[in-house]
């Protein structure tokens, strides 16, 4: 028996319970892994409020890191002893699992077990998003909405290491400063300021060619008219509630916009994407380029608390379950 944080209805934190759970012998393509920590990620609250359907019961969690005790059949991308971390793996908040073994990744050894747990979503999120669906490059001035939030502060270092300017919305002064300091241009408080029209003004009038928005409805339109001509939005994230109905005919309006709702497993489909974009992160990670801030740990059984916290947004950063 160990101990996990299941849920047998969606709702709010209270549904989140601590208890006993089995743990089978991995099989075939499978590996047991001993956990250390586990992530925290807005996706986790969609789950649990049914947002993103989930079928029940279920352990929450989608982003962990620990260390191999056994490996099934046919499995070759990981052995017992390998310290790992993994992302897209449903049931992360328990002391001990199974995983597929092609979602793990190899933590190399500067790179510790909470930094590994509290990255692989949130940074693979930003891999995707800066390397894959918009090619970030030098010259190229961009929006990131939630910059203090646990993507937008790898986002933005990484961003800025690209040689990219960087425009981010935040909810206050005190998570602009936090933006500011981790690679963030001009960070803008759009609960005071129009971000529109100073993204507007920070470009001449040109507007930006991809705006990355995890808020949601709150942000959503305003963002379609931060775009230049041609330009990318994309909508990762639903903080504020998923964005209104769109009639597809204002992309054209607005300047024939591209649109696109990504989400890391699409990006991650196989073992070697999956290593890739780990190495990708790993590499920035590990070069001193991108600084992973571990701002909150809580004790797993505190997963409810976390989740308030994090909805209510008295989070900045990575939030990590310690094991």
């Amino acid at each position: 028996m160990t101990k996990a944080i299941r849920v047998y209805e969606a709702g709010g934190p209270e549904v989140l319970t601590w208890e006993d759970v089995d743990v089978p012998a991995p099989g075939a393509g499978e590996a047991l892994v001993r956990q250390t920590a586990a992530g925290l990620n807005f996706i986790d609250t969609y789950q649990r409020s049914g947002l993103y359907p989930m079928t029940l019961p279920a352990i929450m969690g989608n982003e962990g890191a620990g260390v191999v005790e056994a490996v099934g059949e046919g499995v070759t991308e990981v052995q017992p002893g390998d310290r790992v971390a993994y992302h897209s793996a449903p049931g992360a908040y328990a002391e001990q699992r199974i995983v597929p073994a092609w979602l793990l990744a190899k933590l190399p050894d500067g790179i510790s077990d909470q930094q590994g747990a509290s990255m692989m979503l949130k940074g693979g999120t930003a891999q995707y998003l800066l390397r894959q669906i918009y090619e970030v490059k030098a010259g190229d001035t961009i929006v990131i909405h939630a910059a203090a939030g646990g993507v937008g502060l790898i986002a933005c270092q990484w961003a800025k290491h690209l040689g990219a300017t960087v425009i981010g919305t935040v909810g206050s002064d005190e998570k602009a400063a936090l933006a500011k300091a981790h690679g963030c241009d001009h960070p803008i408080v759009y609960t005071r300021e129009d971000f529109t029209a100073r993204v507007r003004e920070l470009t001449d009038g040109k507007g930006v060619p991809v705006v990355y928005d995890s808020v949601g409805k709150d942000t959503f339109m305003g963002s379609l008219d931060c775009l230049q001509p041609r330009g990318l939005m994309v909508t990762f994230g639903n903080a504020s509630g998923p964005p209104d109905p769109l009639n597809v005919l204002a992309l054209s309006q607005k300047g024939s916009l591209f649109l696109t709702r990504p989400t890391l497993g699409h990006y991650t489909p196989d073992h070697a994407a999956v290593v890739k974009v780990a190495n990708d992160l790993f590499d920035v990670v590990s070069s001193g380029a991108v600084k992973i801030e571990i701002n909150q740990t809580y004790a797993l059984k505190d997963a409810a608390q976390a989740h308030r916290d994090l909805e209510s947004r008295k989070t900045t950063g990575s939030t990590v379950f310690t094991i």
